[in-house]
Formats: structure tokens, sequence, C-alpha cells
């Protein structure tokens, strides 16, 4: 009986689920099958479902519990008595001695093992009917930490039996359908791991917000896990590139994200309190959690764990203080994006701007407007109005009725992988955490619009928005000889829209990065004693803080930017253009009024080309140099191809391409291809001379229809003149193409022409471009107009626009 009553993990595999609950069974089939992989899996037991229901008939609790859930189903009874007299019944009532001695039994065993008289032990619920492909039940029933001794051990075991009707757990089942007396309730009981000496946290083997597979999602925070779990804390983050897992030359992590990490999760010494939650210290807060070793090793075991399932999971980790060894303590499949059809998905864009209050990490793509309703206590959530955007500091599964019936969620604490997160996914409801103060900013019935989909950065707007919503259809998309690509500013926009069939990505601007994540000129950091204004100072000093050669925050924040765009499109080419703001806009970064000149006309002016080997920048260019061979070479991204902007005469590249090669970027060399921007008239009439110099060209039609009708593309008055299917600039299009092919190398096209002009984009195929580049909004149709042409033109077809697997 004994066995029957009790399971070590390593008898189990993912057929025991309805005897021992999703979450027990999963761990057996780790312990069992990838041990050998090297996966690491805390040793461990489980009660079994039949223990379960031994303790049910032998305390005669189900004529009682039948009666107490009808009295819910018809009225006469609310959750909140119903769940706190089920409780009391599974409290009040006794361990039977065999289901008792089992129990003990198998703890003094697991106590041997680990070589002490009584072993610390995580006692955790697992319900025969959680953790399934189609309900995560995140959260649903307790979890008891730290748990030391037989007589502890009992009393968890029998407040784990009490939680599966909590009122969250059974307002979850009704709402999944779940017959509550069908379902029973397992408990693992498992060593637990020091990581209250080290740290723990939450990993997804697909990116949580757009589904996109090729990453591990890692989030980490000091102490146990459950602050990361419950969303108490605001933990680093880490994206890891699992294509690249397998070379060990390459180090594929492509966000590494610092949290602010403000408490930890500890043993508690004394009394009857098991765990302690305290302040983090400076140097914490100021810390990453994981060193780069291991969050490749945990983004390894991400990808060994869903190969092995065959499908996303939702993992929880641990690092040991006291051995340095990295766990797994849970894995279960991921229930939101997994499931979710890939050729069809709806983007969401607000119509006007607004007045942004409040900014966190986004969950999910779209926008919600309401009037504000911030509660901050759980005992408050009667209080709720349906429709409202719920403002709280942190969610848990007591929560779960009232997010459902919210428009939107904001938080002021918890990350990405955070139980305000996870369920607000499943419930399809847009949510931005970690805001910080959202309780202290936004007052009850403030009209407010929260959009998530402007990138992983939500925003919360002053006031109703007007916004719309678009559906994209995939499944029907042509084919199409000629490569059409995606023009990316924004990494996160590069994730938002990897479901695109692009073959690339035709214009990846690093300005994006540099103005909204680094906002450092790169000379202030080469020369910090000419940035005289103390404020000034200041920010560069709060920015850079703990970096002790303040440049590689340049160096390490442009690539790691730079990767996570280039990656959805990996293996197919990501052009990488280089830095092109005019004096004006450098000016504007932090520091940057030191290094740029007052210029009269600066679209006609320092730009481009001209700064990277003037002495007055090319300090600064040394960084970008740095960024983009870290990103080819330590990263992996070897499908990078680096583009130089406004080159005006022949020996100007030349100039540019000594200095990149004495930044360690060769053309040539590793596989590097350099192109250049077709966008001055010279470009055109030398392109027999540039072509020479470079791999591939990409024509700019907003600064080539510019400087070809003498038009400034930025004046209002001159609007109406500014064309690019003028036919002066039509043939200046038509000979960089033709002699592109001439001289044996590709051609495409980045500008807005292809997006607005239908019939522009007839012409380039007509005139037999090699590739067009897309904004992301116009790729649908304009792939339908292209596909039209060819067919017209009688083309050859080629493969679906972006038919390769990513």
């Amino acid at each position: 009986m004994t066995e029957q009553r009790t399971a070590w993990f390593d008898t189990l595999t993912v057929r025991d689920v309805p005897r021992v609950g999703g979450k027990n069974a999963s761990l057996g089939e780790m312990v069992r099958t990838l041990k050998d992989k090297g996966v690491r899996v805390p040793d461990g037991f489980a009660t079994t479902a039949a223990a379960f229901r031994e303790y049910v008939a032998a305390n005669g609790l189900e004529a009682e519990l039948r009666a107490r859930i009808e009295a819910l189903k018809s009225g006469k009874a609310s959750l909140h008595e119903t769940g706190e007299a089920i409780r009391r019944l599974f409290l009040d009532a006794e361990f039977p001695e065999p289901i008792a001695e089992a129990i003990k039994e198998a703890y003094r065993e697991l106590s041997r093992r680990g070589e002490q008289s009584e072993v610390s032990v995580a006692v955790r619920s697992s319900a025969t009917a959680e953790d399934l492909p189609q309900a995560s039940f995140a959260g649903q029933q307790e979890t008891f930490l730290n748990v030391r001794g037989e007589r502890a051990l009992l009393d968890a075991c029998r407040r784990c039996y009490a939680s599966l009707f909590t009122d969250r757990a059974i307002s979850y089942r009704e709402t999944q359908g779940f017959d509550h007396l069908e379902v029973a309730l397992s408990i693992g009981v498992q060593r637990m791991v020091r990581s209250d000496l080290a740290g723990s946290g939450v990993m997804f083997s697909i990116d949580t917000e757009t589904g996109f597979p090729g990453v591990a999602v890692i989030s980490a925070a000091w102490g146990l896990g459950e602050t990361v779990v419950q969303g108490a804390v605001d933990p680093d983050k880490y994206l890891v590139f699992k294509p690249l897992l397998g070379d060990g030359r390459h180090t594929p992590i492509i966000e590494k994200t610092l949290g602010a990490k403000e408490t930890k999760m500890i043993y508690a010494t004394g009394g009857s309190t098991r765990t302690a939650t305290v302040a983090t210290t400076q140097k914490e807060r100021q810390t990453f959690v994981l060193a780069e070793a291991e969050i490749l090793e945990l983004g390894r075991w991400a990808a060994i764990i869903e190969d092995h399932y065959g499908r996303p999971m939702d993992m929880e980790w641990a690092k040991d203080g006291e051995t340095g060894e990295l766990y797994m303590v849970q894995a279960r499949p991921e229930t939101v994006q997994s499931s979710r059809q890939t050729g069809q998905f709806r983007t969401y864009r607000l119509k006007e701007k607004g007045m942004p209050i409040l900014t966190g990490s986004a969950i999910g793509e779209a926008i919600a407007a309401g009037p504000v309703c911030a509660i901050r206590s759980a005992a408050d959530i009667d209080r709720f109005r349906d429709g409202a955007i719920l403002v709280t500091g942190m969610t848990d599964p007591d929560w779960v009725p009232i997010m459902k019936r919210a428009a939107g969620i904001i938080t002021d604490h918890g990350g990405t992988t955070s139980h305000a997160a996870i369920v607000s996914r499943e419930l399809g409801v847009p949510a931005i955490v970690g805001t910080g103060h959202g309780t202290e900013l936004l007052r009850d019935g403030q009209e407010i619009t929260l959009s998530c989909a402007e990138g992983d950065r939500g925003v919360v707007y002053d006031g109703i928005l007007p916004f719309e919503a678009t559906e994209v259809d995939l499944s029907d998309l042509p084919a199409t000889r000629t490569a059409m690509l995606v023009n990316i500013a924004s990494p996160a926009a590069a994730f938002r829209w990897w479901r695109l069939p692009a073959r690339g990505v035709g214009l990846a601007r690093m300005e994006f990065i540099i103005n909204n994540l680094i906002k450092i000129h790169p000379m202030a950091l080469v020369h910090p004693e000419r940035v005289a204004d103390p404020a000034v100072r200041r920010e560069i000093r709060d920015l850079t803080r703990g970096w002790e050669d303040p440049k590689d925050y340049f160096v390490e924040t442009l690539a790691l930017g730079i990767a996570k765009l280039a990656a959805p499109y990996h293996p197919h080419p990501v052009i990488v253009r280089l830095s092109d703001f005019k004096t004006n806009e450098y000016a504007h970064l932090l520091g940057g009024a030191a290094f740029e000149p007052e210029e009269e006309n600066p679209m006609l002016g320092w730009r481009g080309a001209s700064r990277y080997y003037d002495e007055r920048y090319r300090d600064g260019f040394a960084l970008e140099c740095r960024a983009l061979k870290k990103v080819r070479e330590t990263i992996g991204l070897t499908n990078v191809i680096v583009m130089v902007p406004f080159c005006r005469t022949p020996e100007e590249a030349d100039r540019v391409l000594a200095v990149m090669a004495e930044n360690g970027l060769s053309r040539g060399e590793n596989g590097l291809e350099i192109y250049m921007m077709c966008e001055i008239p010279s470009n055109v009439f030398l392109a027999e001379e540039f072509a020479e110099r470079f791999d591939g060209f990409s024509i700019g039609s907003n600064d080539l229809t510019q400087l070809v009708l003498g038009v400034d593309r930025d004046s209002g008055e001159l609007a109406p003149l500014f064309d690019e299917r003028n036919e002066a600039v039509k043939r200046a299009v038509r000979e960089a193409i033709a002699k592109a092919h001439a001289a044996g190398i590709k051609i495409g096209i980045c500008g807005q022409a292809p997006s607005n002009y239908p019939d522009f984009a007839a012409f380039l195929v007509e005139e037999g471009i090699d590739s067009i580049s897309l904004n992301p909004d116009s790729f649908v149709a304009t792939v339908r107009r292209v596909a039209e042409e060819e067919e017209r033109l009688g083309a050859a077809t080629a493969p679906r626009a972006g038919e390769a697997v990513r």
C-alpha cells in the first residue's frame, strides 16, 4: 500500500498525470529522461491521487463536499463561504495512519539521501487537472517552502489538500468546466535548493508576448522564487537565442535587462514562520543574478526540455548558493502563445498621439481604454467595476475573478513572468506590469488609454484615445520572385512582426537603439571631461552605473539591441545601417551639445560616411564597430550585413572601409558583407566605381528624391513637389538597378515609396530589382501587388515570400 500512496520522482513519467498530477508527473519525467542530458532536478517524491481520495473517504468528507458545491452552484452560498467551509473540513481532518506513515517513511529516506537528519523540503500542490496544454492553473494551489521535520511536513500536506478549494481554484475550475469532485490532489515533496543564498526564477521556451519560438525568456531575482512568480519584485530579464546554442564558439544572449530586485525571500530563523521577505542590498540591486555561462546553461535546458516534450514550456529554476549548481524545479506546458495560429494575428494602432504618464513592461499587444479602478488590497476586490482598468500593486490568484472582467491591468511590481503577466496573457487582457508607481500616479475614475502595441514597453496615456485593430491573414499570401523584406527600427518591433513571412530586414536603423535605449552621445563616453552641464553628467553617471568602463555600456546596449532585432529573421540577411543622425539630432543626445557643430542645413551636412573617419567622431564610430563585431562574432548572428549611409564619393568609401577594417570589420572576413545606401545622385552616376567597393546597394528613395528634385523632404510648403514617381527619380532608380546588375552585385530599395505607391512597386518589379523592403504594416498589401505584377510580366515564381523556416 505504501507504494500506492507515495511514488519517487524517478519512477514517474508524463503518463502518470491521473496518478500524481501534471506538476509531479513532469518532474518525474525530467528526472527519468533528462538527467543524462545534463538537466538537474532536485530529488523527491509525490503523494498520489489515491492517497488524497483515501484521506477524503477516511474522514467522511465527500457528502459534505457535494452539498457545499451544490449550494454554490444553486446560488445559496457565496464563493467565499463555500471555499472557507470546505478548507476547514480538510484542515480539521486527520491523516489516516497508513498515509501518514507512508509520507514520513519517504521523508526519512529523502533525508538519508541528503545525508541529513531532517532535510528541508518544498511542498507543492499538483492537481490532476493542472498543467495541461489547454489550462495552466497558474498558482491555483499552495506551495510551502523550507519545511523541515515530519510534523511540519504533515501539516503542510494537509494545507495543500485544503488549497484544492481556495476561492481562486474553485472559480478557475468553474470557468474551465472541470468537475470539482473529479479533481484530486497530489503533493510533491522536493529537496529544497538553497536558492535563498543565491537566486531563482522562471523561464519560458517561447517569447511570452509575441510567441516568437526562437528564444528562451529567463527571469531572475535573488532568493527563493516565489517573489518572481508572485510578481512581488521586478526581476532581471534575459533572452537567449536558441538556434545558436549548439555552437560553443558563440554566446547567443540577445537581451540582458537589470531588474530592481528590491526584496528577496529567504529562510526564516526561529518561530513558526518558514520564510521571510527582506530588502536586498544596493550591490544586489545593481548586479545581475546570473553570469553569462549560467544564462546559457538555462537556455540549453529550455531547448532540451522543449524538444523532449515537443511543445513550448513554462519552467521554474533555482540556483543553490552552497554548491553553485542550477536546478529545474518545475516544468509545464505553455498555454497561451503556443495555442495561437501563426497565420493569423491582430495588430493595434493608436490613431492619435497622447500624453504619456506611465510606462512598464507590455503584456500582450493590444490597446485598452477606460476608467481607472484602483484597488490596493484583495479585501477590496468587490469594489471592482466591470470594464474598468484595474490598477494595483501586484496580483495573486485571489484576483483572477476580477482580472477577467477588466479591460486592462496595470501593476506597480512584477516582470513579464509574474502572476499578473501570466494570467493576463491567458485571459487575453492587455496589461502593463512593473510600472513602479501606477497606484500613486493614477487616481480612481481617471480615464486612460493603455497601449501594449508599441513594443516591449507598455505606455499609459492620459485620456481616452481612439485606436484601431486590424486582422492580418498570412494564410494565402502569394509567392514572389522579388525578395520581400521589412524595415525595422526597434528591437521590440522585430519581435512583434516576426510572423510576417519576410526574407530578412532590408533596413535596420540603429538610431532608435541609440536614441531610446542608450540615450548618450558616444563621444560623451569617450571624453566625459568635455561635458560641462552637471545635470547631464549626473544623468550619464546614473545610466552607466555598474559599468567599469562607460564605453562598454554603449557597446553592450547597442550590440544587444541589434542582436534582438536580427534574431527573429535569422538566417535571412539583416542589413544594419550605421548611424545616420544629423548634427542637430546628435546634439539632443545626452552630452551631445559638446561635440556637435551648429549647421545651417544638417540634412546636407556632417552626416553618414563623412563622420566615421573624422577625428571629431572617429572614436565614437569605433564603438559602433565594436558592437557590430560582437553581434556577428560573439553572439553569432552572422546574417548581419553592415550598410554605409550617405557616402558621397568613392574616395570617401575607401576611407570609411579602412576605418571599419581597423576596428575589426573587414569586408569578406568571416563572411562579412558591406552594403552602401544608394541615395545621392553621385551614387548613381558612379555606380560602377562604388560597386567595386561594396557587396550590394540599397536605394534610399527619400534622400534620392530630395537630391534629384532639389526638394527639402521636411518642407511642408514643397510637399506637393516631393514625389518618388517623378520621371527624373525613376530614371535614377532604373540606372542604379541596371548598373548594379551589370557589376554583379545585389540591389534593393528600403525607402517609403513602395509602401506608399503600389504603382511604384510595380515599376521596381518591372526593372528587375532584387528586393523590396517595406514598413511592416504595408507588407501584406505590397506583397500581393508585387505578385500580381510579376504574374503580369510572366516572371518565374520562386519560394513564397518567407517560406524558409526560422
